[in-house]
Formats: C-alpha cells, structure tokens, sequence
C-alpha cells in the first residue's frame, strides 16, 4: 500500500496513517502478548524481527542513519531499532511508562531523517504502550494519530 495523504482531510490521514500501520502494531502486540511484559527491550526487539519476517512486512532491524550539517555528514551514527515498510520508524522500549525522552529520540529520528511515520511501543508494562506519530517535512510538525 502506497501512503499517499496529501489532499486528504484530517479524518481521512488519520484513518489512512492507522491502516498504514495497522499490521506492524498487530506485531508489536502479538509479541507482547506471547512474550508477556517485564523482558528486556533486547528481547521484544528480536522477537519482533520474526514477527515481522512472518507477516511480509519489509523491514530492517537497528536501522543506522547519519545526520548531515551545513551540507557534511557527521561522524556518529545513529541507529533507530525498526525501519518498515521504508518509511516507518519503530521503537521498542522496555519501561515503567513512555515519557518525553523516548518520544523526543523518536520525533527527532523522524525530523532528521524525514522519516513520515513513528511508532513507540512500549512492552514492559501488563498492559502494552503504543503511541504513532506523523512527521509532516513540509511544516516541520508531529502529530499523534
């Protein structure tokens, strides 16, 4: 599916962005409730490679990108622990609950990268931790959806 959202209204990128995403959070959830919480993050991510492997989701575990200024790319790598779909970032997380740390590593991943869609899942807690986010490059914004 291609994600096209442009000339769309905000119900319908909304809708789109969920469908979009929609068998890449199944994964997440899958694992977690196969898994259960309390792992360590390392764990969930590997798990989650086979998940994502056995539903045909392209995808490519600790994803390393560089960030560039003033036109040089800088020395340190970074690296994001999903990239989906080629436009997809996801981050597992394993703690207590999902703070603005976490969301800010994700958003600015996102923004250097131009990178539309971010998800942050946490699998720690009983009760699994999912947040999406939309990086829209023209207006320099996220929003959650």
């Amino acid at each position: 599916m291609e994600l096209n959202i442009k000339k769309l209204t905000d119900t319908d990128r909304v809708a789109k962005l969920k469908q979009y995403v929609y068998d890449i959070v199944g994964c997440c959830q899958h694992v977690h409730a196969e898994m259960g919480p309390w792992l360590n993050e390392y764990i969930y991510q590997e798990a989650l490679q086979i998940a994502l492997e056995q539903a045909g989701i392209a995808s490519e575990r600790e994803y390393c990108f560089t960030v560039c200024y003033m036109g040089k790319t800088l020395s340190k790598k970074h690296f994001v622990d999903f990239r989906c779909k080629g436009n997809v970032f996801v981050e597992c997380k394993a703690i207590q609950s999902l703070g603005n740390e976490q969301r800010q590593q994700l958003w600015n991943y996102m923004r250097l990268t131009n990178t539309p869609i971010g998800i942050l899942f946490n699998f720690a807690p009983a009760k699994d931790q999912c947040e999406k986010y939309f990086y829209d490059a023209a207006s320099k914004s996220i929003s959650a959806f």
